[in-house]
């Protein structure tokens, strides 16, 4: 019998893996670097984020809270799981680490010099990227805006000219693939 019409799809129809499934699907070339964010919600919302997109994993830096955590989980979902993830203190030392491992890494900051994101046209080209994000008020810190090789901005029409740090994840992400 055919689906009337915007009737929702059942898990089975969606086609959702299982973690063990997913950790060894096919990921997006890219890592998202979280560079002390403070919000828990907005940790679990990337971890979210980055399962729905399967990058290769998400690094959380400086002041960026670490899974397990009540507020994490509320909003991952279970993506604590099945997202590759690592912790570091020192998130100029991963910017240069993945440099080293031939990443490009990209600020997603308000910069001088930054390039809108619907103009990048080298997109997921043979390179892997590394995606840095910032704290929620103060952004990414200058010291890693400084080991950056370029920088994003996401295009913004309104009197705030910010968005939450986990809805950037999911704009850059989206036009990643969309792009692939």
């Amino acid at each position: 019998m055919e689906p009337r019409k915007g009737e929702k799809r059942s898990m089975q129809e969606l086609g959702r893996k299982s973690v063990s499934e997913f950790k060894e699907s096919e990921k997006l070339p890219v890592i998202i670097v979280l560079d002390n964010v403070r919000s828990l919600h907005n940790v679990g919302s990337v971890f979210r984020t980055a399962d729905a997109f399967a990058v290769e994993k998400l690094v959380l830096c400086g002041i960026t809270a670490q899974p397990p955590h009540r507020e994490i989980q509320k909003t991952a979902l279970g993506a604590t799981e099945s997202v590759d993830w690592e912790y570091t203190e020192d998130c100029k030392q991963l910017m240069l680490n993945l440099r080293s491992e031939g990443y490009k890494v990209i600020g997603i900051e308000q910069v001088s010099g930054s390039i809108s994101l619907e103009n990048q046209a080298h997109l997921l080209k043979d390179v892997k990227l590394a995606l840095v994000f910032g704290n929620e008020v103060e952004g990414v810190d200058q010291d890693v805006l400084d080991l950056c090789d370029e920088f994003w901005e996401i295009p913004q029409s309104g009197t705030k000219h910010s968005l939450n740090i986990s809805v950037s994840v999911g704009i850059v992400l989206w036009e990643l693939v969309r792009r692939h």
